[in-house]
């Protein structure tokens, strides 16, 4: 194998000798080569996240025109909320209109209910005022006072109450002669209350109740206060021509024997108590219903119209503060009613 010769000897210093161009050519290149490759590594890294950026950017912009729609539609379903609240303001005010107007019209018709509530109870207080002017002038000789001393007053039912001793003896029927002053004034009275055409409308009957103490057998009671019942009527009516030739329909008798007592007591003043004639005034139903169908067909209720039908004026179920009828209890307004047989004594 043929070996390199050796330019230098082993002697000669190796630091005074430059390396060839070929050497030196060859390290640049080597350099550049470098340098290049890197430039094109880095530059390939570069365009790779580029596209990724881009890549981004593109989804977001994606997103932001979707966002952009969504606010759109926000946007555009808030107008439409806030016309609808508007209009929903403006249908509330609508309402609580119509609601202040029907309250109104209710605190109307309560208050025209109270007052035909109260009506029956200022009809009894007229007749009591002016059946008390009278008794207060000239009473009657002999009447012993109610308790608390009126001879006329009104009772817990609101009828007008009349003690017996200023009407009628002891166990008897027939009006005492000083009796006929209060019942003219009474039979006045309620001609003067029966004119006003307003009170009138609401009146269907005027009774006249006949009460006894329950000593004595019922069915003797029972005449006694028929009869009793049956006198005062008569007596109104011929008293006063004016009285009934207009009014002698409203006039009604009824006899209630001891049934129904102020005082259920044993003793003098129960059973005094307990005798006594009453005045009631009984009221027509069908005109309060007639008042409360007026109301309601002008207010309907969500939308359903009331039925306007009225109970008929003037019936029997349609009175209001009427007495019951005792079966065995008095004859018409004006019809004399048979003695009894044998009537016991009675204290």
């Amino acid at each position: 194998m043929r070996q390199r010769q050796r330019l230098l000897g082993k002697d000669e210093n190796l630091a005074h000798i430059w390396p060839s161009f070929a050497d030196v050519t060859s390290t640049f290149a080597m350099i550049l080569f470098v340098l290049v490759l890197m430039a094109y590594v880095k530059n390939l890294v570069s365009t790779k996240q580029l596209a990724a950026y881009e890549k981004q950017v593109a989804g977001a912009e994606q997103r932001l025109g979707a966002l952009s729609l969504d606010l759109d539609r926000t946007q555009k379903e808030i107008a439409l909320g806030r016309s609808a609240l508007s209009a929903s303001e403006r249908k509330l005010k609508t309402q609580e209109g119509v609601i202040a107007a029907s309250q109104a019209e209710l605190d109307q018709l309560r208050a025209r209910l109270s007052s035909i509530a109260l009506l029956r109870v200022e009809v009894l207080e007229k007749v009591k005022l002016a059946v008390e002017a009278v008794l207060a002038k000239d009473p009657p000789p002999g009447a012993a006072l109610q308790p608390g001393g009126s001879l006329v007053r009104l009772g817990d039912n609101g009828n007008i109450v009349i003690n017996e001793g200023l009407v009628f003896e002891y166990n008897s029927f027939a009006l005492k002669p000083g009796s006929t002053p209060l019942l003219d004034t009474l039979s006045r009275a309620l001609e003067s209350v029966l004119d006003d055409t307003e009170v009138r409308e609401y009146v269907d009957a005027i009774i006249v109740q006949g009460h006894t103490d329950d000593r004595g057998t019922p069915s003797f009671n029972r005449e006694l206060s028929s009869k009793r019942a049956n006198a005062v009527v008569d007596y109104l009516l011929k008293a006063n021509p004016n009285l009934e030739k207009k009014y002698a329909s409203f006039f009604a008798s009824s006899a209630f024997s001891e049934f129904r007592p102020l005082d259920p007591s044993e003793n003098e003043n129960a059973y005094e108590r307990n005798r006594r004639i009453e005045i009631s005034v009984a009221l027509k139903d069908s005109n309060v219903r007639k008042l409360i169908d007026q109301y309601m067909s002008a207010t309907p209720i969500d939308g359903v119209p009331a039925d306007p039908a009225a109970a008929a004026p003037g019936s029997a179920g349609d009175s209001a503060g009427a007495a019951p009828t005792d079966p065995a209890a008095p004859a018409p307004a004006g019809a004399t009613p048979p003695a009894p047989d044998a009537p016991p004594a009675k204290p």
